[in-house]
């Protein structure tokens, strides 16, 4: 269990950036997709990343070994550099990038509940992973009039996952 005194920096700066895309896409809802496009490219890079120093972490607090965290990590890093250099590409399909990326996230989400940082932790995590799991699902089978939303939709997610991201770090 770690000091209860200590701050998860990793953490606290992708919930604040986190926040911050979401901020971003609550501006210009029917607007700029293509500065959508990029911010989230560069988020999912970001996320990638964390995903893989946090896998030692989950190890270490658990004890259970697990590859998954490794294998989402480096697709939100495939993805997030082929969204930077792809945009027309991206903004084609990225209510299906986001809808995957959503529900695969949660999914895993709802494996790691039990981690340790008590119940109200638990909860909130539990809503938000099935949000997350309902937003990708929309996002899926109305990829259409979801690109209308998807600004919203995907603020909405991340604002949600920045404030877990930044009560977690703490």
């Amino acid at each position: 269990m770690r000091d209860s005194s200590t701050v998860n920096w990793w953490r606290l700066l992708l919930g604040i950036f986190a926040i911050i895309v979401s901020l971003l896409s609550f501006n210009n809802v029917t607007g700029n997709l293509v500065s959508v496009v990029i911010f989230y490219a560069i988020f999912a890079i970001c996320k990638g990343i964390f995903e893989l120093f946090v896998r030692r972490t989950i190890e270490d607090l658990t004890g259970f070994r697990s590859f998954l965290p490794i294998i989402i990590g480096v697709i939100d890093i495939v993805i997030g550099i082929y969204l930077l250099f792809n945009l027309n590409i991206g903004l084609t399909i990225l209510p299906y990038v986001f809808a995957i990326w959503f529900i695969v996230d949660s999914v895993l989400g709802l494996f790691t509940l039990d981690i340790g940082l008590g119940a109200g932790y638990f909860w909130f995590s539990l809503i938000l992973s099935i949000l997350g799991i309902v937003v990708g699902i929309s996002l899926l089978f109305d990829p259409l009039s979801s690109a209308l939303t998807l600004s919203f939709m995907v603020g909405f997610y991340f604002m949600l996952f920045g404030i877990d991201e930044i009560v977690s770090a703490f």
